[in-house]
């Protein structure tokens, strides 16, 4: 009874400070039960990286939970802020949201440290790494916070914070095969941004990707170096550590160009907008490096159908009907992109009859491909409709053949863009 009516009050108490709070950090600082963790925080020089954009979430010791800790090792960790403290504080947190919305039994994601924490969700509650979650789901502007009841002690195994490189900078310049990123980073004036406290995640293309764009593509950023390419570089840039151990099939994270990137995993890797990362977790103290085999460019439904090698056609019909500055705006859109081999097996008096009319009959033809939202295959069921542009209803049938829209079988799906997303299909679809 008494500790219903403990938990009670004080869950009442943090949820009055969840109405002022506007960080993770106001939260701990404004918490009469939690000196010893603002202590620490302030301490190791975290205060400023947990008042930034994040999201995190944190698990948050109280005091009685610090008292419990050995005095002598308390105070060694105390002794060393920029080392031990930093490694047990950085445990405590999480890039991203882990909520009552997201948060499952067994359920393992990674902490700024780079160890998991795993959840145990049961009867008698929610469990951190078998610790009590007392109190859950504090909101803050930029996360959320749990309070738990004991203090998170990272593995053994985990490096020393002093043995990591010192910044994502620092892993960036010292690669053999980022030359041109190094330098492009030097030129753009974003290295000592890259070397503040961050965390940063960081997808780095060798130079072999940046040797693969067209000529006048990497002439026209290095001209505008703190405009255009900065804006490149910064799309290849997120807030927060994204791990490999917190990355999912489908996750989606807002880099810092302020566009969205997407995340798939398959049998054939981790991908990022559909780019292979071909190293991933280069830890350094401000965060984490992943290596990709391309250079990723903000891009458009449109985009995606222009540099398609198997979409030429359809590319012609757009432009003929107008509608590519369409497909280039803010949308988002859906589109179903039939191949140059679905438009081929088009009787050859159609194909002349639409072009006879780009913006009337043919414009009207490639409007039933296009869908207002995102419909990502995750979320297609069937017998699902939706309406297109048009007006006129898609119907998806999905058996053990694969994923239809009205007959015509999608080949490739989810190729996320910033508004939108592609999914390629083998025939042309007729209102």
């Amino acid at each position: 009874m008494k500790r219903t009516f403990f938990l009670s009050a004080l869950l009442s108490l943090f949820l009055s400070f969840t109405l002022t709070a506007q960080t993770v950090l106001d939260i701990v600082v404004d918490s009469p039960n939690h000196n010893t963790l603002e202590t620490a925080v302030l301490a190791a020089g975290l205060e400023g990286a947990l008042a930034g954009d994040g999201p995190f979430t944190v698990f948050a010791p109280t005091d009685a939970a610090f008292a419990m800790v050995d005095a002598a090792v308390l105070e060694g960790l105390l002794a060393d802020p920029k080392g031990a403290l930093t490694d047990v504080l950085t445990y405590h947190v999480t890039s991203g949201v882990a909520d009552g919305t997201n948060i499952s039994d067994g359920l393992a994601i990674s902490t700024l440290l780079g160890q998991n924490v795993t959840f145990s969700v049961n009867d008698n509650g929610i469990f951190v790494n078998n610790i009590l979650v007392s109190v859950a789901d504090i909101k803050a502007s930029n996360g959320v916070v749990h309070v738990i009841d004991a203090v998170l002690i990272p593995g053994p195994t985990a490096p020393s914070r002093q043995d990591l490189p010192a910044t994502v900078m620092d892993i960036i310049a010292g690669s053999e095969v980022h030359t041109q990123l190094n330098s492009l980073i030097t030129a753009a004036q974003l290295d000592d941004d890259l070397k503040t406290d961050g965390p940063f995640t960081v997808f780095a293309p060798v130079d072999d990707a940046f040797a693969a764009l067209p000529t006048e593509v990497v002439n026209a950023l290095v001209a505008d170096p703190t405009g255009a390419l900065a804006n490149v570089l910064l799309y290849h840039v997120t807030s927060g550590v994204a791990s490999s151990s917190n990355i999912m099939d489908g996750t989606m994270v807002s880099n810092l160009a302020g566009k969205n990137i997407n995340f798939t995993i398959n049998d054939a890797g981790v991908f990022v907008n559909n780019v292979k990362v071909s190293i991933t977790d280069l830890r350094a103290q401000n965060g984490v490096v992943h290596v990709v085999e391309a250079v990723l460019l903000a891009s458009t439904v449109m985009d995606v159908i222009t540099n398609s090698p198997d979409h030429t056609q359809l590319e012609a019909l757009i432009l003929a009907a107008g509608l590519d500055d369409d497909l280039r705006s803010a949308g988002p859109f859906t589109v179903f992109a039939p191949t140059d081999a679905a438009i081929a097996k088009l009787p050859a008096d159609v194909v002349a009859s639409l072009t006879a009319d780009p913006t009337g009959a043919l414009a009207n033809v490639l409007l039933y491909h296009v869908v207002s939202g995102v419909a990502k295959s995750g979320n297609l069921s069937d017998g699902l409709q939706f309406s297109t542009l048009l007006g006129n209803n898609l119907t998806v049938s999905i058996n053990n053949d694969g994923v239809f829209i009205n007959g015509a079988q999608v080949t490739v799906a989810d190729i996320h863009t910033d508004n939108g997303v592609v999914h390629v299909i083998d025939t042309v679809l007729v209102p």
